[in-house]
């Protein structure tokens, strides 16, 4: 009887969960459901799963509605051919910004309801069915009750639930619409009567119209649709067989193996076939082939990619150059990647650097076309302050009330607040809006409209309108095509080396980049500015504290710098442990033959898996359903608490302490959550070798390109402070030597024009294509008469100084600009023969001191170049010691001076703030602070600039710092036009 039914995917209107609405269903008596989404099909797979769950048939469908909310038809699938035909009908609207057809089309396997009262003269047609609702019998009775007879349905539509659903549904459509409640009509809104009733009960109601009943069971029959959740649904063939797939697979494989081990390698050899055979035996032949076949197109491309996540534990992944991380050296195994008893499918993640990944993305989509490829769709969830501040609004709170309500949502005397807070817990996890997940694409052997409507987002690309959990579910595997700024600038100073000093490079070294002795020093001194991944402040002081100076312990330290690892404590008990590894006491007998690598502490992923199959007795199923569920990727809580359960289970059956059982459980659960696995941790490290083996010599085009590449832990500045230490030269942005980009010539480092605040893209890109066209400026009349600037784009060239080269000094560019460009017209600016010579204008001699252009680069650039910071202080003190000196007074208390870098922000166990600072001091090197809750609540920070510090030196593991006692923001000379 309920032919119209919406879960809270249909957008800001439908309030129940796909299992709340069948449960409610079962609970009324229902037989048979139809799921109709608004201008969507994100829950159909949900809901199958579900109806199959409770033992009850689904119907599937869309209601489509235009861009003003208006209903315009409910199509319903007779079958899955049905399905695939409503999916192809919104995703061509989607796709093209197109408005859904008025009158439904013609479909052979789709059938419509078209509610009572709306477009009569299409109910001749035998696809249409009218769809009566209780309070519209008396009316239909009167006028159309023998009018077509046969085509006449009952009409109960579900949108919530009976208790507080239309409330809660009320509230959604004014957020959705941007209003206030008061301002909503009746259109805009379900209407009261849409929840779940006894299904005996509507059918007594229409006890009267038996042949209104008889026809919506008899519609109800004719439709079915079966949800496969078994079948693999990613593309089966590569080659067109899927004997040549494996063919082509064990060749490249074997290729591969003989290129990265040689072909003596016997441990080499009997994993790759092992592995093989794993390969085949599931059926994943053509889905490393097409992952192959990306990065091997991308390769020629002159593209860099990191392979990385659980298939960089796959030596055939190795071979065929998806990886670079050698399995072997690592010990990892490819079971954590693909095993017979995996719960999910694997997937492959590829980063490309930020500047080549659309271009991956478009070679996809033309090898494979659009209707067989897609991007994997996520949903953002309403979530925390977002929730407060949307209700708020449809109240028509104030601001100030509705900030305050974000940060105390506790019991207020205010009705409207007291609801607001009441809604908050009703709405929390809603899906909100349909988005893209970071980087899947899915590759289907039948078109992807077989599985879902394609959404149409600003990224250009078609993409499913369910996520990756519902992809799992019915058999996809996704291949993840990222973009990191790493990747990118390791590829920029690469070119930069070779246009500097001509070197060619092969990145690709890695083995050799392992070994050498700069990268490993400067590793070990944590002399990691600008390197991927590991120049935070936290992770220079643990490399320190670790005096990392290799690949294997860069790996380790990649996991355990992860969040859950340190608040846990296991990163300091790891540290402990590396200095003395014979004091060490296991938890128990298992932890030590599992985890002696690791000094018994858990670092990766495979370690969770290792203690909990050993430890616990789990299978590996299990395990990595616990360990995906801890990394949030697997969401059926249910099953989570099984295997909790069973953990504890198993663990009381071997008869193991009770307070050992709950330390293992401690550790695990505070550690998954934020793990990498092994080899997505070897990844990263292989790439920070790259970016050390660059640094370490050839350090200023290194950090040109990191700059270049925007994507570091740190500022423009910082980075041209890290060149500087390493003997550049830095000059502003110059007219002459600049280009859009920062730039170095030797020794000499020029600031681009992108760092230049407000500057136009348009207007920079002119002044290089006209400097390379036509000669260098050879003065400011002939740059002007070349360019034809605006004025106002004008101004911000002479106040950061660009335009230095061509003039007196800065005010008296001005002066001189403003007397050239105020008799111009920018009316015409073609070519012309014979130009006009620029007058030249005699001016006094006009003041100007370099203070005032400090304060201009720090407006424009965010920092100066003609001054230092510390030389704009009112004071000379530049403290009583330098970061260089610190390692030398452990426990003294010292006065020092710094420019504020970074602040991290940290909550104690007693919920209050406390911070780690890091500083520059005014050599250009770092140090970093510690500021305890009392000292920081006396002595706060005040916004960037520099600071006198007084506080303790002290040391944990050779890493020195300083515990803040005071601390106070000392004040700049003014700006002397103010």
């Amino acid at each position: 009887m309920f032919l119209n039914c919406h879960t809270y995917y249909s957008l800001r209107y439908g309030t129940l969960s796909p299992d709340e609405l069948v449960n409610l269903a079962v609970e009324n008596g229902a037989q048979c459901v139809a799921l109709t989404d608004i201008n969507n099909s994100s829950a159909v797979f949900d809901f199958v799963k579900a109806c199959n769950k409770q033992g009850i048939k689904p119907i599937v469908g869309i209601e489509f509605r235009n861009d003003e909310n208006k209903l315009l038809y409910v199509g319903l699938a007779k079958n899955n051919t049905g399905f695939y035909q409503l999916n192809e009908l919104l995703s061509v609207s989607n796709l093209n910004k197109m408005a859904l057809p008025t009158e439904p089309p013609v479909l052979s396997d789709v059938v419509y309801v078209l509610p009572y009262g709306t477009n009569n003269s299409l109910f001749h047609r035998p696809d249409i069915y009218i769809g009566v609702a209780v309070p519209q019998l008396n009316r239909f009775s009167i006028h159309h009750s023998e009018t077509h007879k046969s085509r006449t349905v009952v009409w109960h539509p579900v949108t919530f639930q009976q208790n507080g659903g239309y409330e809660l549904h009320k509230h959604l459509v004014a957020i959705n619409q941007n209003t206030l409640l008061s301002m909503l009509t009746d259109e805009d809104l379900a209407k009261h009567y849409e929840h779940f009733v006894q299904e005996s009960l509507l059918k007594q109601k229409f006890e009267a119209f038996e042949n209104i009943i008889e026809n919506t069971i008899k519609l109800l029959d004719n439709c079915s649709f079966n949800a496969d959740y078994s079948t693999n649904k990613n593309k089966h063939c590569f080659t067109g067989s899927a004997e040549n797939d494996m063919a082509l697979l064990t060749q490249l494989a074997n290729e591969g193996m003989v290129y990265r081990y040689g072909s003596t390698n016997s441990e080499a050899i009997k994993r790759v076939d092992n592995e093989l055979n794993v390969i085949k035996k599931l059926g994943f032949a053509a889905y490393f082939l097409i992952t192959h076949d990306i990065v091997q197109w991308s390769l020629n491309q002159g593209y860099y990619h990191v392979g990385r996540g659980s298939g960089a534990n796959s030596i055939v992944a190795y071979c065929l150059k998806i990886t670079d991380v050698d399995p072997i050296e690592l010990n990892l195994y490819f079971e954590r990647f693909l095993n017979p008893l995996r719960s999910s499918p694997p997937d492959f993640d590829i980063d490309f650097s930020w500047k080549n990944r659309d271009a991956v993305h478009h070679y996809i989509f033309s090898k494979y076309g659009p209707r067989n490829a897609a991007l994997l769709g996520a949903t953002n969830t309403f979530r925390d302050k977002s929730m407060v501040r949307e209700l708020g609004k449809v109240y028509g709170l104030p601001k100030a009330e509705i900030d305050a309500l974000v940060d105390d949502r506790r019991t207020s005397d205010d009705r409207i607040k007291q609801k607001i807070v009441w809604l908050t817990t009703k709405i929390q996890d809603f899906p909100n809006l349909r988005t893209i997940h970071a980087g899947g694409v899915l590759i289907s052997d039948e078109p992807i409209t077989y599985y879902s409507a394609l959404d149409m987002p600003p990224k250009g690309l078609p993409t499913v309108q369910w996520d990756m959990y519902v992809a799992e579910d019915i058999g996809f595997e996704k291949i993840d095509i990222l973009s990191q700024r790493g990747i990118g600038h390791i590829r920029e100073c690469v070119d930069i080396v070779k246009m500097n000093r001509g070197i060619d490079i092969d990145i690709h070294q890695i083995e050799r980049f392992k070994q050498d002795k700069k990268s490993c020093d400067l590793l070990r001194r944590g002399e990691t500015n600008g390197c991927f991944y590991i120049e935070s402040p936290a992770m220079r002081g643990l490399l320190k504290k670790l005096k990392c100076n290799n690949y294997i312990t860069l790996v380790a330290a990649s996991s355990i710098i992860r969040p859950g690892v340190a608040k846990s404590g296991m990163m300091k008990a790891y540290i402990e442990r590396f200095h003395n590894p014979d004091a060490i006491e296991y938890l128990h007998p298992v932890m030590k033959e599992q985890l002696e690598e690791t000094y018994g502490v858990m670092v990766y992923q495979e370690d969770v898996l290792k203690v909990c199959h050993h430890f616990a007795g789990l299978d590996l199923a299990d395990a990595d359903i616990l360990r995906r569920a801890m990394s949030g990727k697997f969401r059926s809580r249910v099953e989570f608490q099984r295997i909790i359960d069973r953990f504890f289970a198993n663990c009381k059956q071997r008869g193991y302490d009770e307070q050992v059982v709950a330390e293992v459980w401690r550790q695990i659960e505070s550690f998954a959550g934020y793990s990498f696995s092994k080899a997505h941790s070897a990844s990263y490290a292989a790439e920070s070798f790259q970016s050390l083996y660059l640094k370490a010599h050839y350090p200023i085009e290194f950090m040109v390109a990191v700059v270049n590449n925007f994507g570091g832990f740190f500022n423009a500045y910082v980075y041209l402070n890290e060149a500087k230490r390493w003997g550049a030269t830095i000059n502003l942005p110059c007219i002459n030597r600049s280009n859009i980009e920062t730039s170095v010539t030797g020794t000499n480092i020029f600031i681009g024009f992108n760092l230049i605040k407000n500057l136009q893209q348009s207007f920079m890109s002119v002044i290089v294509k006209e400097r390379k066209a036509n000669g260098l400026y050879q003065s400011l009349g002939d740059f002007i008469d070349r360019i034809r600037p605006d004025k106002e784009q004008m101004v911000l060239l002479i106040r950061c100084g660009v335009l230095r080269m061509l003039g007196e000094n800065k005010p008296a560019i001005l002066w001189e600009a403003h007397a050239i460009l105020n008799p111009i017209k920018k009316t015409d600016s073609s070519p012309v023969l014979f130009r006009e010579p620029i007058p030249r204008y005699s001016l006094p001699k006009l003041q100007h001191n370099m203070l005032e252009d400090a304060y201009d680069e720090i407006e424009l650039l965010g920092f100066p170049v003609t001054l230092r910071v510390f030389d704009m202080l009112q004071t000379k003190f530049r403290g009583e010691i330098k970061a260089c000196q610190l390692s030398n007074c452990i426990g003294q208390t010292v006065r020092m001076m710094g420019e504020l870098v970074t602040i991290k922000y940290v909550r104690t166990v007693k919920h209050e703030i406390m911070n780690f600072g890091t500083f520059l001091d005014c050599q250009g090197e770092f140090f970093d602070t510690v500021h305890f809750p009392p000292t920081l609540s006396s002595y706060p920070f005040r916004g960037n600039g520099v600071y006198l510090i007084l506080g303790k030196v002290v040391e944990e593991f050779g890493f020195a710092s300083v515990e803040v006692i005071k601390m106070a923001k000392m004040p700049f000379v003014p700006d002397p036009r103010i």
